[in-house]
């Protein structure tokens, strides 16, 4: 099964993709691990995209994509992927519905965890003030959650008129936002 994951930052996306690695054998499929992975490899993939960021520009969907297509046959050997962080786009996504179809693949659904920006947002000052995270400054935050929306918002009705989007509360603990994950998936594996 493969699924894209989506939800702001903090919403915990990363802690419910590391349960379903562990619990269902998944390949967690990250762009920002890929690309850190891929410019200490020292390949020259690698070579390429730390000669971009170190440009300060976006990766292109080209590199992504190459990325993300180097680590299929690991994901379809576990039984599936979780796409974290990609895809941003729709061009993305048809690029990434293309590539799926070619090796005969498809995503089977797409997770969205619904948050109330304004207790995450207080989620966010709190654990700042706990931790001192700088991902977690909530000045950059406001600005990381606003670039989400604009970037995620034309692909969801993109995986609704597939049929394929699910939208969950992502604002209750991690074993209530793990439980709705897993009646979605079963649904989708019911058919």
């Amino acid at each position: 099964m493969n699924l894209i994951l989506f939800g702001p930052p903090a919403a915990g996306k990363g802690t419910q993709a590391k349960r379903l690695v562990t619990e269902r054998g998944m390949v967690q499929l990250s762009t920002g691990d890929m690309l850190r992975a891929a410019i200490a490899s020292g390949s020259e993939l690698g070579q390429r995209v730390k000669g971009v960021l170190d440009r300060g520009e976006l990766v292109t969907d080209e590199i992504v994509i190459a990325l993300i297509e180097d680590r299929l046959p690991e994901a379809e050997a576990a039984g599936g992927a979780i796409f974290d962080g990609f895809p941003r786009t729709v061009a993305q996504a048809e690029a990434l519905d293309k590539m799926l179809a070619a090796r005969g693949q498809k995503i089977d659904v797409v997770l969205r965890l619904k948050v109330d920006e304004p207790a995450l947002i207080e989620r966010i000052k709190k654990r700042f003030e706990e931790q001192g995270r700088p991902d977690d400054n909530p000045e950059v935050f406001v600005t990381r959650l606003a670039a989400y929306n604009a970037q995620t918002a034309p692909l969801l009705p993109y995986y609704e008129g597939q049929g394929k989007l699910s939208e969950l509360d992502g604002m209750g603990t991690v074993e209530t936002v793990a439980a709705s994950i897993d009646n979605a998936l079963e649904s989708v594996a019911a058919g």
